[in-house]
C-alpha cells in the first residue's frame, strides 16, 4: 500500500500468509481482502 493505493499483490510467494494460517488456523488472506474491501 502506498497511501490509499494497493500497488502490488504477490501471488507467486504467499509463504508468510501460508505459515500464519498453519500456525493459528486463521484465514489471513481472507482478512486482508476484507480490510481492502472495507476501504472501498
Amino acid at each position: 500500500m502506498i497511501g490509499d493505493w494497493l500497488t502490488e499483490i504477490n501471488v507467486t510467494s504467499p509463504t508468510g500468509i501460508q505459515e500464519l494460517e498453519r500456525f493459528d488456523g486463521i484465514n489471513v488472506a481472507g482478512k486482508i481482502w476484507q480490510a481492502i474491501e472495507a476501504k472501498l
